[in-house]
């Protein structure tokens, strides 16, 4: 079995490269039926980085984000999280609540709600397309959202994971909707049972 994300071959993260890209088209789709809106996809970049490097990547710890976490059940244990800047949220609210030039600072309950809806159609859609790939059974809690720096939210996965050392897999991607980009940024931690089950799945017996 795996003991940490760094045994992972080329191979295997070619194969969670796939499960982004899969994941990625699945949410894109459901982005688009639920905001009536055109959305494209671009091709995911997986990397396997340390905690810190994923702060870095967005933006330094004092980055001002939504975070969206679910934790996985069932086949597959773990957590998944996504994270959003300003030109989600604002694409959420401005087709849902009609509101213009809002800052992810400045959210109210109504905002919540609905960006957190959203935050977990997208989860669905997104494990529910890993679970077709692999014939995995994936359950997903109820999605818990919050508006922090970036080194405030990445402190929740680094003390529930720390056992399994200090890498994730990071999923950077982002969707064009109506022609406006929108960043987006993934942190899937499969604990390491599930990660093996995930490799065997897909073929790679030895990660």
């Amino acid at each position: 079995m795996l003991k940490n994300y760094e045994d992972l071959s080329a191979n295997a993260i070619d194969c969670l490269k796939e499960i982004g890209n899969i994941g990625s088209g699945s949410a894109a789709n459901a982005l688009s039926q639920m905001l009536g809106k055109t959305v494209a996809m671009r091709v995911p970049d997986v990397k396997v980085l340390d905690y810190q490097n994923v702060i870095d990547e967005m933006g330094g710890p004092d980055k001002v984000i939504t975070g969206i976490l679910v934790h996985l059940k069932g086949d597959i244990e773990g957590m998944i999280m996504f994270l959003l800047e300003d030109s989600f949220a604002q694409v959420v609210l401005s087709t849902f609540l009609g509101k213009e030039n809002v800052r992810v600072v400045e959210l109210d309950e109504n905002d919540f709600s609905a960006i957190k809806e959203m935050g977990n159609i997208m989860a669905g859609s997104y494990l529910q397309a890993i679970g077709q790939l692999t014939g995995l059974t994936i359950d997903m809690s109820v999605p818990a959202m919050t508006v922090d720096m970036m080194g405030a939210i990445m402190s929740v996965p680094i003390i529930e994971f720390s056992e399994i050392g200090d890498k994730v897999l990071f999923i950077n991607d982002g969707f064009v909707i109506d022609g406006v980009k929108i960043k987006s940024n993934i942190i899937l931690i499969p604990d390491m049972k599930s990660l093996s089950i995930l490799m065997k799945k897909l073929g790679v017996e030895d990660g």
